[in-house]
């Protein structure tokens, strides 16, 4: 057996030679702590591409990693009249293009797999669904354990809840032993009032506890691990407050224009898809005071207290404010791509915005006076998201008798795509004689030396909703805090006397529009 003194060495030699040593952690352990509970997984829209892309390909590699209730039922429930087998036939459709498909553990999840056909609005259709889950507890053993999601348009959320609630499926027993979670996709809302009445809907069938509110951006690695490097790490915190850091950059840039979301995005636009959900909860991570205890209602707090100190945005029609872009034809990747009113499903005289940078404060203590810049858009050269902390030039340079020129202030990147990754940049000396600055960076990648098992943003967030943890999940008084800072200002932006003014044309490959290019060198350079 190796003395610690040998693993600290191992550790120590790994730093310096890039190589992780095998210190025979089981890999189990950073999955999930304890058991799962034997439970009912039934996805509403089974039908749908949600469902087909990531939701069943997420519970496929959840069942390949041992990361899996016993026993466990999937249960399909959409309007399409399908059998058992076609639902299956389906479902492996997608599962089998994946490069760790493996056959004889396809049959065996299969076996799991189920259909129910389905009147989302009919509440003798999920009277019928209540006793075909009741079925397959008894020949199962799932003890009654269900999590219900809805991959549908949001435009279903409230009936799909409410006939649940009437059917009996959002009671749990007395003793704790069968439990009920419902599961909702963002938006939540349209606005804050239609955001209040969704949360009203919701908990006339289900308690606070049994509502998860997903944003799958907050299960990504580096999102996760904003927290860690913050609050585990004595170098970070001291410094992370208007004293050191000049501004803050998060963008959050897409390559792909519309796709077939078209009749949704015509009435979101990149404001409510965006920014009043994934990118508040990038921005609250940055922000956010230390909770006292790493715990779900602890964290949630103090974001809330983020969103409650931002300082509404007063002037809108300011480009050192807001600017706002609709992409035009252009060239990604050497492909013409259609401007987005030629988009099928898209008006020709559309007003809806597909690009957005704006700049907010938060008026607090910690952040006076600091501006956060936060820029995301579709039709853009590359597939980005990255938060960037700009710290200040240092206070005095004592090399100005040897003309240097400018020296660029340091900057902390926390990747989260392409590559989830930590990047610290830095000045230092050109060897020679003479003294010549130039900047480097330290890099840290999530998954160098690591050769575990890996999980995308939604098996972590479905393994959550499994053990009942809401720490990643958007809870109701910050949804109605963010809709509070929007509401107005996508009111005024969507004013007839101001939109068509709002709005800038940008080519598709282009970083959006001219208007837009001061506030985004200060996110990117």
């Amino acid at each position: 057996m190796s003395s610690p003194n040998n693993s600290k060495n191992q550790i120590s030699e790994a730093l310096v030679g890039g190589t992780a040593p095998d210190l025979g952690m089981p890999t189990q352990l950073c999955l999930f702590e304890g058991n799962l509970d034997p439970c009912t997984i039934v996805i509403f829209g089974a039908s749908g591409d949600l469902t087909s892309r990531k939701l069943m390909p997420a519970l496929y590699n959840l069942y390949l990693s041992s990361a899996w209730p016993n026993p466990c039922c999937v249960v399909g429930a959409a309007r399409t009249s399908l059998s058992r087998e076609e639902f299956q036939s389906k479902m492996h459709a997608g599962i089998a293009s994946q490069g760790n498909y493996d056959a004889k553990k396809w049959q065996e999840f299969a076996q799991g797999l189920n259909y129910y056909a389905i009147e989302y609005d009919s509440q003798a259709s999920c009277q019928g669904l209540h006793a075909f889950l009741r079925n397959l507890d008894g020949r199962h053993g799932t003890r009654g354990n269900r999590l219900f999601y809805l991959a549908v348009p949001p435009s279903l959320y409230q009936t799909i809840s409410h006939n649940l609630g009437q059917a009996g499926l959002g009671q749990e027993s007395l003793d704790g032993q069968g439990w009920s979670r419902i599961v909702v996709e963002k938006p939540f809302g349209h606005d804050l009032h239609s955001a209040m009445e969704l949360d009203t809907t919701l908990h006339q069938s289900f308690q606070e506890h049994q509502i998860f509110r997903i944003d799958h951006y907050m299960a990504k690695e580096t999102v996760q691990n904003i927290l860690i490097c913050r609050f585990a790490n004595s170098i970070f915190e001291p410094l992370w407050n208007r004293n050191f850091i000049d501004h803050v950059g998060i963008i959050a840039a897409e390559k792909i224009g519309v796709e077939h979301r078209a009749g949704f995005y015509e009435q979101a636009g990149v404001l409510r898809d965006m920014f009043q959900n994934h990118m508040m909860q990038l921005l609250a991570l940055i922000a956010m005071e230390p909770p006292s205890r790493f715990e779900a209602e602890r964290v949630r707090d103090e974001k809330v207290k983020g969103f409650r100190s931002l300082k509404p945005i007063s002037a809108p029609g300011s480009v050192e404010n807001l600017v706002l872009g609709q992409y035009e034809a252009g060239q990604i990747d050497g492909v013409t791509v259609p401007a987005y009113r030629a988009e099928p499903g898209v008006r020709p005289d559309s007003l809806t915005p597909t690009f957005a940078v704006m700049r907010v404060f938060i008026d607090n203590w910690r952040w006076r006076g600091v501006p956060f810049y936060l820029a995301s858009g579709k039709r853009l050269p590359q597939k980005l998201t990255q938060l960037i902390i700009h710290f200040k030039e240092v206070p005095h340079s004592l090399f100005a008798n040897i003309d240097l020129g400018a020296i660029t202030p340091n900057r902390l990147i926390l990747g989260i795509q392409p590559e989830e990754k930590i990047t610290l940049t830095f000045q230092t000396k050109n060897p020679g004689a003479t003294v010549c600055l130039r900047g480097v960076t330290m890099d840290f990648n999530y998954y160098q030396n690591y050769h575990g098992p890996m999980m995308d943003a939604y098996e972590k967030s479905l393994i959550d909703v499994m053990q009942g943890d809401h720490m990643l999940f958007w809870r109701q008084d910050g949804v109605e805090l963010c809709w509070s800072f929007f509401s107005p200002l996508i009111e005024q932006c969507e004013s007839c006397a101001i939109s068509e003014k709002l709005i800038h044309p940008y080519k598709a490959g282009s970083w959006g529009p001219a208007a837009a290019q001061p506030l985004l060198n200060l996110i990117l350079a």
